[in-house]
C-alpha cells in the first residue's frame, strides 16, 4: 500500500516544479536522490557547492525537469531548484549596484557564468582590470561581484568583478598618494612596457619607471631588464599629488658607480673592458655596469691612420686600455689603446736627426708633396719646393711616382706633430750658388723644349736648370702662337740674354743665337725694355703661368 501511495504521489508531481527528495548516495561525480518514483534521480556533483556538506538521508529540494528519461529515471536539478527559489529573492532583495558573492560555474562565449543564487553573466571585459587570456583559471573560484544590470523579463543578470577591483584600487591609490615620499622603497608589478619606460602597478597606484632611471649602464629598450607581470622593487623618486603621478627609479637601488670613479680608475691606470658601441669617431668601452669610456680614433694607434674604429675593433671584444682623463660631472672617461705601446715618435729625433741621409719608398702623393715611408708607421714628407734646386716642380708626380725608392736629407723633426720634413734637392749642391761658372750673358746654349706656355717656351739646360724663351725672342718675324713655331721635345740653340739670381731664372733668345755683339746688345736691351713696359712683368710670373702645362 505504501508503494502504491508513493507512486500515486509521484504521478501527481508536475514537471517544472520544485519537489522534495532524500539523498540516498553521494558519489565522486554525482549525488543520488529519491523523490518517491520508480527510480532514483541522478544530479551532477558540480551543482553542489561542496558535496562534503551533503549527507545520506538528508532532505533536499530539487527541480523536476522530466519524470522519466530513456532509462526510466527522473531528470532532476538541484541548481535549477535553487535558482527558481532565489530568483524572487534576487528581485526583492537586490538592485543594480548591489554587491553579492558568487561562484564561477562555467566558461561560455564572451565570458563566464557565475552563480549568485541564480545564474548571472560575467563579460570577459568585466573580469579584471586587464582582460585575462585564460578564462578557465576562474572556473570554481568564489569572488564578490557587483550587479550591473537586471532584466526581469528575460531573467538575465549582468555582473562585474572589475568595477569592485577598480574601486579598491582607487581607494588604495588615494591612500598611497597621501603617504608615499621620495626615497621610499616599494614593490610593484610591471603593468606595461613602452619604448621610453615601464609602468609599474604599486598595488593600485601606477608609477612610471623611465628608461634613464632603470640602469646606470647602457640599455636600448626597457624590455632588456623587465617583463610584463614581473615583480620589481623600486624607489620613489618624485610624487606629484595634484596630478596623481609617481616617478620611479630602479638604478637608484644601487650605488652610483661614478661616485668614486677617480679612485677606481686613476689617470694613467690600465683597465680592462668590453667594446659595447662603435661610432664614426671612436669606440665605447664598458668598464663596469653604468661606466663607459671612449677611445677616440686618434688614440687607437701611434702609427696607423685609422678612419673608423671598426678597422681594429669589434663589438663584444674584450680589450685593455689606459685611462687618459675623467670628467666626473659629465660622466665621461677618455681612454687610449696606443698608450699600451711605446710611442715610436719619441725616438724620431734620435733615429732621424736633422742632416741625416735616409732612404724610403714613396707611399703617397699630394698636391704639395710626397710622403716617404721611413719605417712602419713613420713617414717623412718632401715638399715640392724641396725636390729641385733649379726646376719649378708644380706637382710631385713630375718627379716621382708611388713605389719609387728614393734618398733624401732630414730637414726637421717635430715629434709632437708627428712630422718629419725631408729634402731631395739637398742631396746635391745648389747649381745657382756657382751660376757664373755655368752661364754668362751671351753664351750660346743647347737644350730641349720641355714646356710651352702662352708667353714662351721652357728649355732644359745643363745642371737641371731651365731657361725661358719669351715669344718675342723666338723668331725675327712676329709669332702669334708659340705652338706654331716650337713643340715639346724640340732641340734648340739659344743665347743667354738674362741671368736673374733673385728669381733663379735664365732668359734665352733663339733668334739671337747667330747675332753679332751689336745685335746681341740690342736684344738684351729689348728684353730689359720688355720688362720695364710690363708686357712681361716678371720672369718669375711667366714661370708661374707655366703651371698650365704644354
Amino acid at each position: 500500500m505504501e508503494e502504491l501511495l508513493s507512486q500515486s504521489l509521484f504521478e501527481n508531481q508536475k514537471e517544472g516544479s520544485i519537489i522534495s527528495g532524500v539523498v540516498t548516495e553521494v558519489r565522486q561525480n554525482e549525488v543520488i536522490v529519491d523523490i518517491g518514483g520508480k527510480s532514483e534521480g541522478v544530479i551532477p556533483a558540480s551543482e553542489f557547492i561542496d558535496t562534503d556538506d551533503i549527507n545520506v538521508g538528508e532532505a533536499v529540494e530539487v527541480y523536476l525537469e522530466k519524470r522519466e528519461n530513456r532509462d526510466g529515471r527522473p531528470v532532476l536539478s538541484f541548481d535549477k531548484a535553487q535558482q527558481k527559489k532565489n530568483w524572487e529573492n534576487i528581485l526583492t532583495q537586490c538592485e543594480e549596484g548591489t554587491v553579492k558573492p558568487g561562484r564561477v560555474k562555467a566558461k561560455v562565449k564572451g565570458g563566464l557564468i557565475v552563480s549568485i543564487g541564480v545564474d548571472a553573466f560575467l563579460p570577459a571585459s568585466q573580469i579584471d582590470v586587464q582582460p585575462p587570456k585564460n578564462l578557465d583559471q576562474y572556473v570554481g573560484q568564489t569572488y564578490d561581484f557587483k550587479i550591473l544590470k537586471i532584466n526581469q523579463e528575460r531573467r538575465n543578470i549582468v555582473i562585474s568583478r572589475r568595477e569592485l577591483i577598480e574601486e579598491q584600487r582607487r581607494e588604495k591609490r588615494e591612500e598611497l598618494l597621501s603617504r608615499v615620499q621620495p626615497s621610499d622603497v616599494c614593490k610593484g608589478v610591471v603593468k606595461n612596457i613602452t619604448d621610453y619606460g615601464v609602468f609599474v602597478d604599486l598595488d593600485g597606484l601606477d608609477g612610471l619607471l623611465h628608461i634613464t632611471d632603470m640602469s646606470w649602464g647602457r640599455i636600448s629598450h626597457p624590455s632588456e631588464m623587465v617583463k610584463i607581470g614581473e615583480e620589481v622593487t623600486v624607489m620613489i623618486i618624485e610624487v606629484d599629488r595634484e596630478r596623481g603621478r609617481v616617478s620611479l627609479g630602479l638604478k637608484q637601488m644601487n650605488n652610483n658607480p661614478w661616485e668614486s670613479i677617480e679612485t677606481k680608475y686613476p689617470i694613467g691606470g690600465h683597465i680592462k673592458g668590453k667594446v659595447v658601441n662603435l661610432v664614426p669617431y671612436g669606440a665605447f668601452i664598458e668598464l663596469e655596469a653604468g661606466v663607459e669610456g671612449l677611445v677616440h680614433n686618434t688614440e687607437l694607434s701611434w702609427t696607423k691612420r685609422i678612419t673608423k674604429p671598426s678597422e681594429v675593433l669589434k663589438i663584444g671584444e674584450e680589450i685593455e686600455a689606459v685611462v687618459l682623463g675623467i670628467q666626473k660631472e659629465d660622466q665621461k672617461i677618455s681612454l687610449g689603446i696606443r698608450q699600451l705601446e711605446e710611442n715610436p715618435w719619441d725616438m724620431a729625433k734620435h733615429n732621424y736627426p736633422a742632416g741625416a741621409r735616409v732612404r724610403g719608398k714613396v707611399r703617397n702623393l699630394t698636391t704639395y708633396g710626397a710622403f716617404i715611408e721611413l719605417e712602419a708607421g713613420i713617414d717623412g714628407m718632401v715638399h715640392v719646393s724641396d725636390m729641385s734646386w733649379a726646376r719649378k716642380v708644380n706637382h710631385p708626380s713630375e718627379v716621382l711616382k708611388k713605389g719609387d725608392e728614393i734618398d733624401a736629407i732630414v730637414l726637421d723633426v717635430d715629434s709632437s706633430q708627428q712630422r718629419i720634413s725631408l729634402g731631395m734637392k739637398q742631396l746635391q749642391e745648389d747649381p745657382w750658388s756657382e751660376i757664373d761658372n755655368h752661364f754668362k750673358i751671351g753664351d750660346v746654349v743647347s737644350g730641349q723644349v720641355t714646356k710651352i706656355t702662352n708667353y714662351g717656351a721652357f728649355v732644359s739646360l745643363k745642371n737641371e736648370i731651365d731657361g725661358l724663351v719669351h715669344i718675342s725672342h723666338v723668331s725675327e718675324g712676329h709669332v702669334e702662337k708659340i705652338k706654331d713655331v716650337l713643340n715639346v721635345g724640340d732641340e734648340v740653340s739659344a743665347r743667354v740674354i738674362k741671368i736673374d739670381r733673385d728669381e733663379r731664372r735664365i732668359g734665352l733668345s733663339i733668334k739671337a743665337a747667330s747675332y753679332d755683339p751689336e745685335q746681341l746688345e740690342a736684344e738684351v736691351a729689348a728684353y730689359e725694355n720688355l720688362k720695364k713696359d710690363q708686357e712681361l712683368t716678371s720672369l718669375g710670373d711667366i714661370l708661374d703661368e707655366a703651371t698650365g702645362g704644354n
